[in-house]
């Protein structure tokens, strides 16, 4: 009977080792096959083996479009992480009822498609209608001008897309700080800046790792926005790998590409990890 038991815990708690080999496994198991396979151009890739498409990724092109992937993320994390981190402590400040308001506000923004949010900020930096009649109209601009395509406008975007889930990270973390340090260090004469920075901060310095981990991760494979709202000469590795494998029918390459950049986002979380940990000890 006990037997019996111990069987059924085991295959109730093996569903989530099948899910992860199901959903994250075998789809990179295929892309590194697909990788190393040899190109078709009729039917996407044919049976072989060949290390071609890896060979390709030492391009300029594509080393550029890497750095660039990665600055970015690690530019979007950093303002997000500046921005979500003093509103966070703000929100958890509030009265129960303010704080139901915002975190239902930022829920409503994850419900958005990055689709429409791109499309929709193109619309808004745009020439005709865009903030650019505001800037003229508050002197900081002599006459309106499209703001797109810039990199500006896709750190913005994203920054936007990303600060949700910044916020939603930290809140729980900032929610449970006790005021009591808090209020210790202003009885001991600290403004509330100071208090911030030296009480706050270095209590929750390991969850505003995750945070930023988090955004850059979700950055670095950012495909719409800056395809939308960026040039071409600097579009991230997302968009060179959708269109080799799209308008380039070179599925090889952009498999290989893909693992690229995932091989480059893990190092990005290590390195993260790695100095999230050196910060604890000291």
């Amino acid at each position: 009977m006990q037997h019996a038991a111990r069987l059924r815990l085991a295959l109730l708690l093996s569903w989530p080792t099948l899910t992860l080999l199901g959903l994250v496994a075998i789809p990179a198991l295929l892309l590194i096959r697909i990788s190393i396979a040899p190109r078709d151009p009729s039917g996407m890739w044919s049976p072989g083996f060949t290390l071609h498409a890896y060979r390709a990724l030492m391009e300029p092109e594509l080393l550029g479009a890497l750095l660039d992937s990665v600055e970015m993320a690690v530019v979007v994390a950093a303002i997000s992480l500046g921005l979500g981190f003093p509103l966070t402590y703000l929100i958890t400040r509030m009265r129960r009822g303010q704080q139901v308001v915002w975190l239902v506000f930022l829920l409503t923004t994850l419900s958005l498609s990055d689709v429409l949010i791109a499309f929709s900020w193109q619309v808004m930096l745009s020439k005709r209608i865009g903030l650019s009649n505001v800037f003229v109209a508050l002197g900081l601009m002599d006459a309106p001008a499209s703001l797109t395509p810039s990199s500006g406008a896709v750190i913005a975007c994203l920054v936007y897309l990303v600060l949700p889930f910044t916020v939603l990270t930290l809140f729980p973390v900032l929610s449970r700080l006790k005021t009591d340090v808090i209020e210790a260090a202003r009885t001991l004469g600290a403004s509330p800046l100071r208090a911030f920075t030296s009480v706050v901060v270095p209590l929750t310095r390991g969850p505003a790792m995750i945070a930023f981990l988090m955004a850059a991760i979700l950055t670095v494979g950012a495909y719409v926005p800056p395809l939308v709202l960026g040039r071409p000469q600097h579009w991230p590795m997302a968009v060179l790998i959708g269109s080799t494998a799209l308008a380039g029918h070179d599925l090889p390459r952009a498999s290989a590409m893909s693992i690229f950049l995932l091989g480059a986002t893990i190092l990005l979380a290590i390195l993260t990890a790695r100095v999230a940990r050196g910060r604890r000890r000291a």
